[in-house]
């Protein structure tokens, strides 16, 4: 049994791979591609496994989101999914969620819930430490599950149990709320950029979150499987977008744009992300108060900030799917001055194939290549019983960026054919295939 310093080798005849032919009774392609990628299996209406390989992704989304949010001055938490009732009553949000909220009683008869937020379980983590304006400011946040008993539909985009990015803001000022809420957006703003998503920025309402000011970030679909109708700018740059709880909802396609002047078009998209400035809105009724400068007291201000994990994986393959199966953003593409690094969100970095795996010297070359590209993040297609187009598609199909093939071109001039996702040859040494590929 390997030990937690061992390093597991991924062999396709020794890994636990869920890909499938099955693209029937799902309600689009990317939800059926998500099942026939073997990322999830379903447990039933809203709730979702994900399997080894949707794990390496997801957890590629969660070390992008934990970099930078520890870069905007993030420290991270945990906070429970299970609440007592008391917290909610308190911010008076208890009967705001009526229908959405899993409720219960345990052996004592105390109500608790299933968080679908955790605004109160943030001010009750710093209440009482939290005490002068010189605690302040301060940003926490996890990346734990929330559970709503939404309706749910779409795949992961409507679930009763998702991740989430959550952060909370404390601040003593308006300035210093604002400060921070910019900080994140910006964050944000690389968050999506750096994966290449195709999003707008649209101010949106509060509703059951309170206070005053957000801005949700939406990525933009193609296929009709999108939660949120949006209007938003066509000029290349802009970020403007506008839905029917923005407001400016008035606005229609073919308006000009009120922020660069550009032509507005009508559209779905997927909400990833969420900003709030909350103001006071939970700190009043949860008591939650700082010493001032001047020897008085005043509530807490604070922010909170929102990115659906699951969400995210979903309008990633929304945009970059083809008829192959997935495709993750390329963290090998060139950087030019002013791009944001990509990062590496592909469950595995590169398939090595081989044409026949029983052969002796094409066995040693497939081993030595999976051996010095990384034996944790390449994937080997060692077992007998596939055909060599087999091993291609189910590589195309998990949205493997590289192919490493090894076939009569290797036997004959000892060089290695790299093929990329989108179909691009060309050839290396084998001795340098691990440089190219890194």
């Amino acid at each position: 049994m390997a030990t937690s310093t061992e390093v597991i080798a991924v062999r396709r005849s020794e890994s636990l791979l869920f890909t499938s032919r099955e693209t029937n009774g799902h309600e689009n392609e990317t939800v059926a591609l998500t099942a026939r990628a073997g990322l999830v299996r379903q447990f039933g209406s809203g709730l979702y496994g994900f399997t080894p390989t949707g794990q390496r992704v997801r957890e590629n989304l969660v070390a992008l989101l934990e970099r930078e949010m520890d870069a905007a001055g993030g420290r991270r938490i945990s906070l429970p999914s299970l609440n007592d009732a008391g917290i909610w009553q308190r911010s008076g949000r208890w009967e705001s969620f009526e229908g959405e909220m899993f409720t219960l009683e345990n052996r004592d008869g105390k109500r608790l819930c299933l968080a679908p937020s955790h605004e109160e379980g943030a001010v009750h983590l710093v209440d009482g430490v939290v005490r002068s304006y010189d605690d302040l400011p301060l940003l926490v946040y996890q990346i734990e599950r929330k559970h709503r008993d939404d309706h749910a539909r779409n795949g992961l985009l409507r679930t009763k149990e998702f991740t989430m990015k959550d952060a909370y803001s404390f601040h003593a000022t308006e300035d210093s709320l604002r400060e921070c809420y910019e900080r994140v957006r910006d964050a944000y703003v690389r968050v999506f950029e750096s994966l290449g998503l195709e999003f707008v920025v649209a101010a949106a309402d509060n509703s059951v979150m309170g206070g005053t000011n957000s801005e949700e970030f939406v990525a933009l679909t193609e296929t009709g499987a999108g939660t949120v109708e949006i209007r938003h700018c066509t000029a290349a740059g802009c970020r403007f977008g506008v839905t029917d709880e923005s407001p400016r909802a008035d606005l229609v396609a073919g308006d000009d744009c009120p922020e660069c002047g550009g032509r507005l078009a009508a559209g779905e998209g997927i909400e990833v992300g969420h900003l709030f400035q909350l103001g006071t809105r939970y700190a009043e009724p949860m008591e939650l108060t700082i010493d001032t400068a001047g020897g008085g007291q005043r509530h807490v201000l604070m922010g909170s900030y929102g990115i659906g994990v699951e969400r995210l994986l979903h309008a990633l393959l929304e945009q970059y799917a083809d008829e192959n199966g997935c495709r993750w953003p390329d963290s090998s593409a060139a950087l030019e001055d002013g791009d944001v690094a990509t990062p590496e969100i592909a469950p595995y970095r590169l398939a090595v194939i081989p044409l026949e795996y029983g052969d002796a010297d094409l066995r040693e070359a497939a081993d030595r290549l999976h051996e010095r590209c990384g034996t944790a993040e390449t994937l080997l297609f060692d077992d007998p019983d596939r055909t060599i187009g087999e091993r291609f598609a189910e590589s195309d199909l998990l949205g493997i960026p590289e192919k490493a093939i090894l076939g009569n071109h290797y036997r004959e001039t000892g060089e290695v054919e790299l093929e990329a996702r989108d179909g691009t040859t060309r050839y290396a040494p084998l001795e340098d295939v691990p440089g190219i590929v890194s």
